[in-house]
């Protein structure tokens, strides 16, 4: 089996202020195969920007390992160190290009400091210009261009180093919606045209859910829940997780509903309100229709939502279930036999 393009060991990373010591990362362990598009997502200061910046030594970690293709960071001279994050591009939420600079000469600035001869330095700046489809605007200046062309610049830049690891830290954070599809459309097109590794740093559920492979959950400096997206979406184990799922399919409103007794939510005696979660090929089941002609139980939709992980359809259903007590019973053992997730969230 092909070795971990990055591998984090035991990672701790302490910062000492005047009044105490806080630590930001306890004891981090994750693998990230090459070629993989990684999430790693968490609510603001759950540690996660602190440890994308320990992967190319930004950060030197307080305690543990990094690895990137089996070369371990803390045992590298400068010039080593250097080399490495040649490798390793990063690309930031505010983009950080150079305003005094066309757009063309903000691409040919990285390789400038590795020294490549101008017209050599021009000539590659125009292809990856075309690669983030920038082509038009090369003798812009960022003032000109919207947010969604600045990071493609960035991105662009990026990519002039031939990185093998490209770091995303929030790189969407300030885009509209439409907009920041367009940079995970872009940001996949490059993981699977150039087989670049990408680990998106990020606070949004949706943005993992659209393009990463497999994500890791932090919270409070530590990784709660990790694994295939397709498994965390579907399956979520932690309750900082299964908040993250909600808010990027609205299921949060339906507790909010409950919270505040709304009719829509009221229930009879014996009702159940459940949460059914289908995957993969339960997806299509004729479940609604079914429980009613089989088991006489009446069910209400009271919210519904399928996305698509990976090609894979997942989807969520609010339901309440009204009928007698055995025909219920019925219905939900029938439900949980086609392998159908069932959570009763109100009854």
């Amino acid at each position: 089996m092909e070795q971990p393009i990055i591998q984090i060991k035991n990672v701790t990373k302490t910062f000492q202020t005047r009044e105490n010591r806080v630590e930001a990362l306890k004891n981090i362990n994750l693998e990230i195969n090459k070629g993989d598009i990684y999430g790693i997502i968490g609510m603001s200061g759950a540690g996660k920007s602190t440890l994308v910046r320990c992967l190319n030594f930004l950060e030197k970690p307080t305690g543990g390992t990094v690895l990137i293709e089996g070369q371990d960071l803390s045992a590298c001279t400068d010039k080593e160190l250097r080399k490495v994050r040649n490798s390793v591009a990063m690309i930031f939420q505010h983009f950080n290009l150079l305003m005094q600079r066309t757009v063309l000469d903000n691409v040919c600035f990285s390789l400038e400091i590795l020294g490549m001869k101008k017209k050599e330095a021009r000539e590659k700046a125009r292809d990856l210009l075309k690669i983030v489809d920038l082509e038009a605007k090369a003798d812009a200046y960022p003032a000109q261009l919207s947010g969604g062309q600045k990071q493609r610049v960035a991105i662009a830049r990026s990519l002039a180093m031939n990185p093998k690891i490209l770091l995303c830290d929030e790189a969407t954070s300030a885009l509209d919606p439409q907009t920041t599809q367009s940079i995970l459309k872009l940001l996949k097109q490059v993981n699977e045209t150039l087989g670049i590794t990408i680990v998106l740093i990020t606070h949004e559920m949706a943005v993992v859910k659209d393009i990463c492979d497999r994500v890791a959950v932090m919270e409070r400096g530590s990784v709660v829940e990790e694994g295939d997206t397709v498994s965390v979406f579907s399956h979520p184990k932690e309750e900082m997780t299964k908040n993250f799922i909600d808010t990027a399919n609205s299921l949060s409103k339906i507790h909010e509903l409950i919270a505040e007794g709304h009719s829509l939510t009221e229930l009879k005696p014996g009702d159940k309100m459940v949460l059914l979660t289908y995957s993969g090929g339960n997806a299509g089941e004729p479940l609604i229709s079914a429980i009613s002609s089989k088991f006489g139980v009446s069910a209400n939709i009271i919210y519904g939502n399928i996305d698509y992980l990976k090609g894979k359809p997942l989807g969520k259903l609010v339901v309440t279930l009204s009928g007698e007590a055995p025909s219920m019973e019925d219905a939900i053992a029938y439900i949980r036999s086609l392998g159908v997730e069932m959570e009763v969230i109100k009854e």
